[in-house]
């Protein structure tokens, strides 16, 4: 754990050893969670990380349908 401060401009700098251990690219999302952050590392490259990660074999209709009738079950509630 690590307390830090924030400069005049708002910045917080995350220690070197909590960046390495984290593997923090260049950017981060940062969650409001109410009484506190959540600071979340992002992939330098998105879409090499997801890749092989939708390996379907539907059609984009179908899936498409799919995700209509939930988000249409979703509304409902």
């Amino acid at each position: 754990m690590s307390i830090l401060e924030i400069d005049d401009k708002g910045r917080l700098t995350i220690p070197k050893e909590i960046r390495e251990s984290l593997n923090f690219g260049k950017k981060v999302l940062v969650i409001n969670a109410g009484d506190h952050l959540k600071i979340i590392p992002l992939p330098s490259d998105p879409f090499k990380t997801l890749h092989g990660a939708f390996n379907v074999n539907k059609p984009f209709r179908e899936l498409r349908r799919q995700a209509e009738l939930l988000a249409e079950g979703e509304a409902g509630k």
